[in-house]
């Protein structure tokens, strides 16, 4: 039972602890077995404190592999990994900050506060770890015999230090940055009434595109004027360029992947024959992903790696599999009745030495022949296509490379019509521009605006005509007449809704709009003024009333305002968090790092990393 619980555990606090493994190699320059990490280099810096690869990386694979595993078997796309990257760097920008203010404001914890910690308050992955449940629900008595066990290993130990280590001291933070967030009883029971005070209403919908004929409303040239010098923002124009682009593709070829697979056959073999597993890891082209996994069940692994995986005899070395991160060989060492305990070998899909030396080749080729002939003379020389791609300063974005943002400053910035770029690179590509025509930002003329101005002005008389007509709806409800009645006559449709609270989606009318909102204020039987609200116009008659439960408020009055003080003290800490962002000296050079050396393009960012 211990060791079954302790396996169990050891692979909950690996995912547990992801999170503040590179908020640990910027506090110690270490990892959390007290090993120095290798580093190929500081990918950017936060107010001076520099950013290693290493844990920007780290970051980058744990966000990877949770956007695969949601969405296995469809890849990853390009725009979700630059998404991704993007968001890496977010995360670990906001850490070096968060532990630049603990380390400001003097907060740390001490011994006394890890071990209650560890002993009462286990992370939530643990509360719902099957080891630790009794009927359903978590046993601390169980969870509190594990942590007393000789079984426990120093790693998992280690871990669990590391966890309240980060988490204690940011808890202290957030409890100081929030403490002055309070809800009144009587702003709980404002939210509780929103939530449980509910009404019925029937109504009817002047639909004002239907309803209006557009020969009904006029729309002259002065009022197209007057709204085009009213919306003068509406019309704006970024600075536009037409250029011509020749694209290298830098992702793995077909004959890359196969190279990969043809390298995965041959180190199995190798293994086969005697080659120490652990010595294999250190070959060349095996994933830094590589490596033990530890016990895992089988939905947290892409299907193809599971199937094979769960299959296997225990100590088989499988085949090569193939996953969206490239070809795995993978050695089971134990299993149980829903999961097995696991290492794999990852080939990862990246271009080959001779394919990489090739791409380098061509893009200097093309950049040569790009200095003296047009784009379309130096890629036909080289059999390459062209594409024509339009940018603006507020989308600088070409198909096949992504967002081209140097290619976009050369063209608005330094380009002559005619001119061709030097090579670039993102990191996804290399590509060439040639500048075909450039158009200054300025705005949409009256002329061409007139059209659509007509529409939006038109749009508009048609819910002036139906308010009128709402209105004359509501002055006969109100001098007796039954809105049924007044409905059929005038070839309209009483429609029914409820009961519904402020809060919820109303089929037919949306949610939190004036229209949703105005049965609350009325009697039974009482009908509104007519109400506009998503291109629409509504008359209401309020047909039920349902009161909150004051005494059902007694009940949930604490859990509301605690869900309440959640809500408030997460927009306080992004608020707050987006302050320290907008002071601090924060300097990517994700871009300039990552790209500099040929060479860094073998390595593989993301991977296999669970």
């Amino acid at each position: 039972m211990m060791r079954q619980m302790r396996e169990n555990t050891k692979w909950i606090m690996l995912v547990t602890a992801l999170a503040f493994v590179g908020l640990m190699v910027f506090q110690w320059g270490m990892d959390i077995t007290g090993q120095s990490g290798l580093s190929i280099g500081e990918i950017g810096s936060v107010n001076g404190t520099p950013v290693p690869y290493e844990a920007w990386n780290n970051t980058y694979q744990s966000l990877f592999n949770q956007v695969q595993l949601s969405q296995d078997p469809d890849p990853v796309t390009s725009q979700q990994t630059r998404d991704i990257e993007d968001a890496a760097w977010d995360e670990i920008v906001n850490q070096l900050l968060i532990q630049q203010e603990l380390e400001r404001r003097g907060i740390v914890v001490t011994d006394e506060e890890l071990l209650a910690a560890a002993r009462f308050n286990p992370p939530p992955e643990l509360r719902t770890n099957p080891a630790f449940l009794t009927d359903g629900f978590f046993d601390i008595q169980k969870y509190q015999a594990f942590l007393a066990s000789p079984t426990v290993d120093d790693l998992t130990l280690l871990q669990l230090e590391a966890y309240y280590r980060s988490v204690i001291p940011q808890n202290k933070l957030m409890r100081q940055v929030t403490s002055d967030i309070y809800f009144t009883d009587a702003a709980v029971w404002r939210e509780y009434q929103d939530r449980n005070e509910k009404i019925s209403v029937s109504y009817v919908a002047l639909n004002p595109a239907q309803r209006v004929d557009d020969s009904a409303v006029t729309v002259t040239s002065d009022e197209v004027r007057e709204y085009y010098d009213d919306h003068e923002d509406e019309f704006a124009l970024p600075a536009q360029a037409t250029v011509r682009a020749v694209i290298l593709d830098k992702t793995p070829t077909p004959e890359d992947t196969l190279a990969m697979g043809t390298l995965a056959a041959e180190l199995r073999q190798e293994i086969i024959d005697g080659a120490d597993f652990e010595d294999v890891l250190g070959r060349p082209g095996v994933g830094t992903g590589s490596g033990d996994l530890g016990w895992f069940t089988r939905d947290l692994m892409p299907e193809e790696f599971s199937d094979v995986a769960f299959a296997a005899a225990v100590g088989e070395l499988t085949e090569p599999v193939r996953t969206t991160f490239g070809y795995h060989l993978i050695e089971v060492q134990d299993e149980a009745e829903d999961s097995v305990q696991a290492r794999h070998i990852l080939i990862p899909f990246v271009r080959t030495e001779e394919s990489e030396l090739g791409l380098y080749t061509l893009a200097d080729s093309l950049e040569a022949l790009g200095e003296s002939r047009t784009i379309a003379e130096a890629a036909s020389t080289l059999t390459l296509a062209v594409e024509t791609a339009f940018l603006s300063t507020d989308f600088a974005f070409v198909a096949g490379a992504g967002q081209v943002g140097e290619g976009a400053d050369w063209a608005f910035e330094e380009a002559l019509v005619g001119d061709v770029s030097p090579v670039l690179e993102t990191r996804q590509a290399f590509y060439m521009l040639e500048l075909v025509e450039l158009r200054e930002a300025g705005a949409i003329s009256l002329a061409d605006a007139t059209g659509s101005i007509e529409q939006t002005v038109k749009a508009a008389k048609k819910v002036e005509r139906a308010q009128e007509e709402g209105e004359e709806i509501v002055a006969q409800v109100r001098g007796g007449a039954d809105l049924a009645a007044i409905a059929e006559e005038k070839g309209l449709e009483v429609q029914m809704a409820g009961p519904y609270a402020r809060v919820d989606f109303v089929p037919g009318m949306g949610q939190l709009n004036a229209a949703v909102g105005a049965g609350f204020g009325l009697n039974i039987e009482d009908v509104s003024s007519p109400v506009v609200a998503n291109n629409n116009v509504f008359v209401i008659e309020l047909t039920e009333y349902f009161g909150p439960d004051s005494t059902a408020f007694v009940v949930e009055r604490l859990p509301l305002r605690d869900e309440m003080l959640g809500l408030a003290q997460q927009t306080r800490l992004q608020e707050w968090l987006q302050g320290l962002r907008d002071v601090a000296q924060i300097i990517d050079q994700r871009d300039e790092v990552l790209n500099a050396d040929p060479a860094d393009a073998q390595q593989p960012i993301g991977g296999f990393g669970f």
